[in-house]
């Protein structure tokens, strides 16, 4: 990257605690949102034109959360460490659970939504099961299927569900403990592809589903990318090796264009995602980088990058949101 490497355009304090999750929504009326999820179990929604939390919910019971979504404008789902997934009712400021999910994990998988019909979808989350990845349908919380692999390849660590246009029912990725990565098909609870993508647990994965295409960081070095083939088959591709060890999350813009890491070195990477081409190493934070994620926001000038550190700050950059080449 030419120049000094760029500052965040600003700051968000106050979390109480390291930021296990964030989760942009810039459709909401007004004010473009980002949610955050701390390891003291507190929710801050954060109005990104007055930089401040308009709402601060205590969840789960004060244990951790580790993932957040938007099931609609007034409608937020969250994962605690508490081994429970709950709705919230966010409209006209209320801020109360109106359903949980127990889900009997008590690793750090974070969930996987995927909207079926408008109101109607799916939700994929690890069970109590070591191995074991449950999918239910909201909000009726019908039991859709578990998927269990046939060999011992330790504790589910990331997952991605997701509706491809050359299948007819939604397909599910896996990381697991081993080092690798599964290929499931939820209609009929089958295995469809396996691969070793890590010596060491996969920490975090990330999907572009366009291009049936994504990305696996580990407690290693080396950032893995893989293709689906037409067959649905996952076949290694490029490696990247990192100065230093340790991915907590891994995003892709919603473009493609560009992929971001979270480094436990502290630093956030942005890469180019066609080629993984090294970007930027973005320095601010003085703890490890627990996650990532882009704005959603229809202007892509205004598709910030949001950064959450152990350090219990959130940076945002504006970094590559021109209409360029990235590599």
């Amino acid at each position: 990257m030419a120049g000094p490497a760029p500052a965040p355009i600003y700051t968000l304090r106050g979390s109480g605690g390291p930021l296990n999750t964030l989760h942009f929504n810039c459709h909401a009326g007004d004010a473009p949102l980002l949610f955050s999820g701390s390891g003291k179990g507190a929710i801050h929604v954060w109005n990104l034109n007055t930089r401040r939390a308009e709402k601060i919910i205590e969840a789960h019971s004060g244990s951790a959360v580790i993932w957040l979504s938007t099931l609609s404008t007034d409608a937020l789902i969250s994962q605690g460490r508490d081994m429970r997934v709950c709705l919230w009712d966010l409209a006209e400021g209320r801020s109360e659970v109106v359903d949980s999910v127990w889900t009997g994990s008590v690793g750090f998988c974070q969930c996987s939504l995927l909207e079926m019909s408008p109101g109607t979808f799916l939700l994929a989350f690890a069970g109590e099961q070591t191995e074991e990845v449950k999918i239910i349908e909201l909000p009726s919380k019908t039991p859709v299927c578990t998927l269990v692999p046939d060999a011992k390849l330790g504790m589910v660590m990331c997952i991605k569900l997701w509706q491809p246009d050359s299948a007819p029912g939604p397909l599910l990725l896996a990381g697991y403990e081993d080092g690798s990565l599964l290929l499931w098909d939820v209609n009929q609870t089958s295995k469809l592809s396996q691969a070793k993508v890590h010596p060491g647990p996969v920490m975090c994965l990330a999907l572009d589903t366009k291009r049936l295409r994504g990305v696996s960081g580990s407690s290693e070095k080396t950032l893995t990318s893989w293709i689906m083939d037409k067959q649905s088959n996952l076949q290694l591709r490029d490696c990247v090796t990192l100065v230093n060890p340790g991915v907590s999350q891994l995003c892709i813009r919603e473009d493609g264009k560009l992929l971001a890491s979270a480094g436990w070195d502290h630093r956030v990477r942005v890469f180019g995602w066609r080629k993984l081409k090294p970007l930027a190493a973005l320095q601010y934070h003085t703890d490890m980088v627990l996650s990532v994620a882009f704005a959603d926001h229809q202007d892509p000038r205004h598709r910030l990058l949001a950064a959450g550190s152990k350090d219990q700050r959130i940076t945002l950059w504006s970094i590559y949101n021109q209409p360029t080449s990235t590599g």
